[in-house]
């Protein structure tokens, strides 16, 4: 892999390491890279507490009694050259996940103005939106929140100015080069075109999330209020 020896590791307190690339973008070869290294740690043993995946990133929690954080990015840095000097992780299609999607109205608020920020009609963001295929990268922000590739670049969007003091929970939407659901109500500063029924995060549930990095999601149109 290219600029494999740019990583760079860095404790985070007495019990946590971070691993990060500071000039690699964010790829999906990257994010596969470091799924498989996170299961590499989980499969080590009982010096793991957790590993959490972020956007070019992975964070390793680690019990103290056995490990300290010089010896945890040691390792972590063995790993991370060893496995990057591999091919890159077969990536297959994986589970799609599809959720239903009641675009504009009172559920989308945003659609109109953001259509035409971009000289598209309010249907044809809806085309755009739905008819990709995405990519979870990795969960965070809020409980089931899913940080997605694949956004098409006509949608690609300026965040809010200014952010709603709440968002509903369900709500699709654009911030950046980014789009997503979120799982819950909550501050938020991303243009809101549609709103789903379905529930992305169950704290009885085994998992709790309805999405997991590797997952391919779609947004499937079940109504539409432009």
């Amino acid at each position: 892999m290219t600029n494999a020896l740019q990583a760079r590791c860095q404790t985070l307190g007495e019990r946590a390491v971070l691993l990060d690339f500071p000039e690699v973008p964010a790829s999906l070869e990257l994010q596969q890279r470091l799924w498989r290294l996170r299961q590499q740690l989980l499969d080590a043993g009982d010096a793991v507490v957790d590993c959490v995946p972020g956007m070019g990133n992975l964070s390793w929690i680690f019990n103290p009694d056995q490990l300290d954080g010089e010896a945890a990015c040691a390792r972590l840095m063995q790993l991370w050259q060893a496995q990057a000097e591999t091919p890159a992780p077969a990536l297959g299609e994986g589970r799609l996940v599809q959720i239903p999607v009641h675009y504009g109205g009172d559920a989308g608020p945003d659609l109109g103005r953001l259509a035409h920020h971009h000289g598209l009609t309010p249907q044809a963001v809806v085309r755009l939106h739905s008819e990709a295929t995405y990519r979870v990268f990795f969960l965070g922000f809020l409980p089931g929140f899913a940080y997605l590739d694949g956004l098409p670049t006509a949608l690609h969007t300026p965040r809010l100015a200014t952010p709603r003091i709440t968002v509903p929970a369900g709500s699709v939407g654009i911030g950046g080069t980014q789009t997503g659901v979120y799982p819950c109500a909550s501050p938020g500063g991303w243009h809101l075109i549609g709103r789903t029924t379905l529930p992305l995060f169950d704290a009885a549930a085994l998992p709790p999330t309805l999405l997991q990095p590797g997952d391919q999601l779609r947004f499937v149109v079940e109504r539409c209020d432009v």
